[in-house]
């Protein structure tokens, strides 16, 4: 057998165990009892370690290198770069370092749960500190020019460093702070989704809105989980969580589209590249892009709501006597907050900054973990002018940490930029506004489909951000994408 087909065929063969893996995290976030964490956790840790050990073989690398010779289509030189690359850094990361990463983490979760219950950053740090030395180690034995963190970032947004982020940030802040302040002098809009809804009427809205956009039901389901997160099992079972807040609709609401964003990438992967090193998204921040431009280009615009007020009046009949204006008013409501899931388009990025700050120093051993929920309140202050009144709605919001994904907080920042350069692409070639209003969602997911999702991983995410838009990465388009959208909001100008 030729050495490429052997080498996609044993991809093939080790993505099984990586769906079992796979299933085994969505059941311990959706359904499995609190009992049953312990025993999960170490299922976890030696499936990881089992996956690890076949993707980093001497097999497997022997593989990869005789398939380099034989690979003359763009697509089989795609596979093997990143299966090259991919290889490469993994071997740099001993199997049972792995393990022991996947077992710590998973006890994690379980730990961030409790004290986040309690809101008592205490009880986390122990098992926080076991996470960050093995990233730690993780990131030494990976390797990096400059910043160790730089090493953690390519995992999730490949070329990204330190440097660029520090290039990127202060313009950002001092916009983003610029337009807050301008908007804090202007009159508030009443929030219509603040109120009494009935859950199980949430739950079919949630649905209604995913299949709205054109999310596959026959390849996925929705659930709830503490966290909203979306995952792919396999090619045909890419599913989806959220939550529901019964006095805020919003939370539900936006927390669905955002992960019907992700799902509608995964699902528009081709699937003859599932299971290889390219069947994947281009990196975090051009997934986030994905999920961003659903949930807050699409589903907070004019136009979207113009198209789903009667849709929405099926299900909650208080929406009656609310205006289209007065939803997307409500759906752009600014203000500065504790929580970032909650946040807005202005201030998101702000919270970004704030857990970079952290984990930069974290990883740069210029903190210590003791530290972060007094760095954490400095930095609330800093960036946000606020301080959180207890841990629950400081440093133990976000799950991410106990998930050891130091280095993914950025891609979110990277995935809003991505998203507005990648909208005014789009708005070259589709009539954005009409389509919206109409409800024809397909146009756009069709567009997005053949420029981004139908590319998986074959290109570098700076190299598919200039295919699709012309361009690098030029903040412009986003600043200009909320001086545009919130002066209209807010009827001011900056």
């Amino acid at each position: 057998m030729p050495a490429l087909q052997e080498l996609k065929d044993k991809y093939k063969w080790i993505s099984s165990f990586s769906s079992a893996l796979e299933l085994l995290h969505w059941d311990m976030e959706t359904h499995m009892p609190k009992k049953g964490g312990k025993w999960r956790a170490e299922i976890i840790g030696v499936l990881s370690e089992f996956i690890q050990s076949q993707q980093t073989s001497g097999e497997m690398g022997k593989l990869i290198y005789e398939a380099e010779k034989e690979a003359k289509s763009d697509i089989d030189k795609a596979l093997v770069r990143v299966a090259k690359r991919d290889y490469e850094r993994a071997r740099r990361v001993p199997p049972e370092l792995w393990g022991k990463f996947a077992l710590e983490t998973a006890k994690a979760q379980r730990v961030w749960e409790e004290a986040r219950e309690k809101s008592d950053f205490s009880l986390f740090a122990p098992q926080l500190e076991k996470v960050v030395d093995i990233v730690k180690e993780i990131a030494e034995r990976v390797g990096y020019e400059k910043n160790r963190y730089d090493a953690l970032l390519d995992y999730f947004e490949p070329g990204l460093t330190v440097e660029d982020l520090d290039n990127i940030i202060p313009k950002l802040q001092e916009f983003l702070t610029g337009v807050l302040e301008r908007i804090e002098r202007s009159e508030k809009p009443k929030d219509v989704f603040i109120g009494e809804f009935d859950l199980e009427k949430q739950r079919e809205l949630s649905r209604r809105v995913l299949e709205v956009i054109g999310y596959d039901f026959d390849a996925g389901r929705i659930d709830r989980s503490a966290h909203p997160f979306t995952i792919t099992i396999s090619h045909g079972d890419i599913r989806v969580t959220t939550r529901y807040d019964v006095h805020d609709l919003k939370y539900s609401f936006f927390s669905t589209v955002h992960e019907g964003g992700h799902a509608l990438y995964e699902q528009g992967i081709p699937e003859d590249m599932r299971g290889l090193p390219i069947g994947d998204g281009a990196s975090m921040g051009i997934h986030e892009s994905q999920s961003r431009f659903w949930e807050n280009i699409v589903a907070r615009s004019h136009s979207f709501w113009k198209f789903f007020k009667p849709v929405l009046e099926e299900y909650f009949e208080v929406f009656k006597g609310v205006s289209s204006e007065d939803l997307w008013r409500s759906s752009n409501i600014v203000e500065r907050s504790l929580i970032r899931t909650e946040s807005d388009e202005v201030t998101y990025n702000l919270h970004i900054m704030i857990r970079y700050e952290i984990e930069k120093s974290l990883i740069n051993d210029e903190m210590k973990v003791s530290d972060i929920p007094q760095m954490w309140n400095k930095l609330m202050e800093k960036y946000m002018g606020i301080t959180p009144l207890n841990d629950k709605e400081g440093a133990l919001q976000d799950i991410h940490w106990s998930h050891g994904s130091f280095g993914y907080f950025p891609s979110y920042m990277m995935g809003n930029l991505y998203a507005a350069q990648i909208y005014d692409a789009l708005k070259r070639d589709v009539d954005f506004s009409s389509v919206v209003e109409l409800g024809d969602f397909e146009e756009i997911l069709s567009w997005l489909r053949e420029k981004i999702h139908a590319k998986g991983r074959v290109l570098e995410p700076k190299q598919l951000l200039e295919n699709v838009t012309g361009e690098s990465l030029n903040v412009e388009h986003f600043m200009g994408y909320i001086r545009e959208k919130f002066s209209k909001v807010y009827e001011i100008e900056f």
